[in-house]
């Protein structure tokens, strides 16, 4: 056997998450389609380096998969490119040791959120972008991003349906910044992130840059580790996954 790794992008918006399941389109099922038949109609199991719900976007997520025999790296990304469906790109493809695992190698994951601020929602942003016109203290939402900051156990940020017992992680960035007029972005960095973390972040500084409630209360709620005192899930459509770093990675790059 021969092991590959690949990154991937694509627009999440009629895809019911990545990983297969029983009650709509995934990622993970058209990519198993198309390798299945580069593989002889032979089934091929695929491996992400974490889900994504229904609706977010990946521009890099990054899986494994192996194939009986070596192939041409460049000519098994432009085969897969070509015939998975259009909202679907495989970036890159290179062979890795067999016991690499996109999901359980050592890795950081960024997300970016993004929130269009605009009087009106642009038709041209609302399938990546939540529109909320109503933040009046931007700079309480700056500070309190940056209480998420840091290692901690993060169970009031998590929905339920978590399926991990150990929820601590510890997250590197937590930036809120402009971009243009009307738009905003966050973005998080870190060594993992649970069952809608991060849209659940979103959804508290939200609340907070609208004037609801105060920069301390991302603090209660990691103090409290209760879910009902965080904000609501933002919406899917504005998270994208934007890169997937592997430990390796800095070792190739040093």
């Amino acid at each position: 056997m021969t092991r590959y790794k690949a990154k991937i992008a694509y627009d999440g918006t009629d895809f019911a998450g990545f990983q297969i399941q029983n009650n709509g389109r995934t990622v993970q099922e058209e990519l198993e389609r198309v390798l299945a038949k580069l593989n002889s109609g032979q089934p091929v199991k695929l491996h992400g380096s974490g889900r994504t719900d229904s609706g977010v976007h990946a521009l890099a997520q990054m899986i494994h998969f192996d194939l009986p025999q070596a192939r041409d790296a460049e000519k098994l990304r432009f085969a897969l490119d070509t015939q998975t469906p259009d909202d679907i790109d495989v970036l890159a493809l290179e062979q890795v040791a067999d016991d690499f695992h996109s999901r359980f190698n050592p890795h950081s994951k960024t997300y970016q959120y993004r929130l269009t601020t605009s009087r009106a929602n642009n038709p041209l942003t609302r399938r990546f972008s939540y529109h909320f016109p109503k933040i009046i203290a931007f700079d309480n939402m700056v500070l309190a991003a940056q209480l998420l900051v840091g290692t901690h156990d993060f169970t009031g940020f998590t929905a339920s349906g978590a399926t991990v017992e150990d929820k601590v992680r510890t997250i590197t960035q937590a930036d809120v910044v402009r971009h243009g007029t009307d738009e905003m972005l966050f973005i998080f960095s870190g060594n993992g992130f649970l069952y809608k973390q991060v849209r659940n972040m979103v959804g508290t500084l939200v609340k907070i840059g609208a004037g609801k409630w105060p920069v301390e209360r991302v603090s209660d709620i990691l103090a409290a580790q209760n879910r009902e005192l965080a904000g609501p899930t933002a919406p899917a459509q504005g998270l994208c996954l934007m890169e997937v770093r592997y430990d390796d990675d800095d070792e190739a790059n040093a």
